[in-house]
């Protein structure tokens, strides 16, 4: 008697299935591309043409009690000007405002002091034999550029980090219980003191820019942020504007560490490198994992869900979807650039992609020009363990 395969498991606290959650991700698509989820009470679509049309429709896919399942489900309350965490209209004033003032002028004039601090952050690793693609360049260049940008002192910016890195942290692989927005909330008081002195003192800074623009909010009103909103401004820069990027540049080492070949192709042809990193998003999305309030009752693949339920976007699954990228496992910066779903879609397209783009270029830039190659220490890389992003938080190498 043949004995029923079981069906396919997915559960985005479960560090075995983070390792590699690919091959879950397909049966899903193949198997279950409605898939429900007993344990933790949600639904999940997997393929890209499902993934997509939920992100565009705002309406039915709600992110107004937030991105984040456990968040979701806790009744988390978002701290004022959390636009990410917002569906129009209160997300088409924050996000609009935060749009005005991060402007491509300023993002164009950011980059010769981001490469003079990867040039210097680089400099000094050379003849060393190794490093730690993490803690020497991934976390570093997003930080102090998000510093450059808000006008934080350097000695501050480092405390910015370690607080959001406290904030994602999973424990044992489980939901937690009462997930809160303290780490985020604690880093933006921390700078409380910071935005009164600013407003004494104004400087040509995206801080500055954020305390003085005037907006007509949703009553009518035409005013100037409040220091909440303004701090709640800092903490979604700090937090999106930091963990994305490490992990696109930790995914980059490694993925190019794999393929020594293509590796060489973006020594010898460094035009090529905004293409790798289209790539490098698309074969490892940093935040694979996205999540949704359902505010009316759809149907999927002639299923129902009820209004009420959590809708878990899986982009990273979408984005290895054979049904839309042509051998979709398959690691190739020359791959024509088609529509990823890495930096979401719709109303909530990452607003800093311009910028991860730019750190991620950058980066990879001066890191060829110093190491043409490189090997992973894997014996001592470690993968970060969170809900939101996926990467690595140690990623050391061995170079020549």
């Amino acid at each position: 008697m043949a004995i029923a395969a079981l069906e396919p498991y997915y559960d985005p606290y479960d560090f075995e299935i983070d390792a590699d959650p690919y091959p879950v991700w397909k049966r899903l698509r193949d198997e279950a591309p409605l898939y429900y989820n007993e344990k933790y009470g949600f639904f999940a679509v997997s393929r890209y043409n499902d993934v997509e049309s939920c992100l565009v429709d705002w309406q039915t896919y709600s992110s107004a009690k937030g991105s984040v399942l456990e968040f979701i489900k806790a009744g988390v309350q978002m701290p004022p000007g959390m636009f990410i965490f917002e569906d129009p209209p209160d997300h088409d004033l924050h996000r609009g405002l935060l749009s005005r003032v991060f402007t491509p002028r300023r993002l164009a004039a950011i980059e010769p002091q981001v490469r003079a601090f990867a040039a210097r952050s680089l400099d000094r690793l050379v003849g060393k034999g190794g490093f730690d693609f993490i803690a020497d360049l991934g976390t570093e260049i997003p930080m102090r550029t998000i510093g450059m940008l808000l006008g934080v002192p350097e000695e501050d910016q480092q405390n910015l980090r370690d607080q959001m890195d406290a904030n994602l942290q999973l424990a044992d692989g489980v939901m937690p219980d009462h997930p809160s927005t303290d780490g985020a909330g604690q880093l933006a008081t921390d700078y409380a003191d910071y935005i009164d002195w600013r407003k004494e003192h104004p400087s040509d800074d995206l801080m500055t820019e954020l305390i003085t623009a005037e907006f007509t909010d949703v009553n009518g009103t035409v005013r100037t942020l409040t220091r909440d909103e303004v701090l709640g401004y800092i903490g979604l820069l700090a937090g999106a504007g930091n963990e994305t990027t490490t992990r696109l540049i930790g995914w980059a080492a490694k993925l190019l560490a794999e393929h020594p070949d293509q590796r060489r192709d973006l020594v010898d042809e460094p035009a090529l490198i905004p293409n790798a990193i289209e790539e490098c998003l698309r074969y490892e999305a940093p935040s694979p994992v996205q999540s949704r309030s359902v505010t009316r009752e759809v149907e999927h693949h002639g299923q129902t869900v009820e209004a009420g339920s959590i809708m878990v976007l899986l982009n990273g699954s979408a984005n290895r979807d054979e049904r839309q990228f042509p051998d979709p496992d398959r690691f190739d910066i020359h791959r024509p650039v088609q529509r990823h779903l890495s930096l979401g879609y719709g109303i909530h397209f990452c607003l800093g992609a311009h910028l991860a783009r730019l750190e991620a270029r950058v980066a990879l830039e001066e890191v060829l020009k110093r190491f043409p190659e490189w090997e992973i220490d894997m014996d001592n890389a470690v993968q970060a363990r969170t809900s939101t992003v996926r990467g690595w938080e140690k990623l050391p190498v061995f170079t020549p």
